[in-house]
């Protein structure tokens, strides 16, 4: 029972973030086609069982996810320089 109540949630963590990853790309530039390479990858691991390999790709997408926002805040930056000087 505990291994199925990991494997559900593991499931739920890996959707969520899958949104949260999907919400992001809206922002990204459609040349890259971020929503096109999320779905790949999601869907080249969608047939892992081993919990060690799940969490593995939960954490590379989550490694995505920050690298994602700093490049967003990075960009923010940099326009908000350019408009104020500095």
């Amino acid at each position: 029972m505990a291994a199925r109540c990991t494997a559900s949630s593991q499931r739920l963590r890996a959707l969520a973030l899958y949104k949260e990853l999907h919400r992001l790309g809206r922002e990204f530039e459609p040349s890259y086609d971020f929503h096109g390479k999320l779905r790949k990858l999601y869907e080249k691991n969608r047939h892992l069982t081993d919990e060690g390999e799940i969490e593995k790709a939960i954490q590379f997408g989550e490694y995505i996810k920050n690298e994602t926002l700093a490049l967003y805040s990075l960009r923010k930056y940099r326009h908000l320089r350019r408009m104020y000087g500095g």
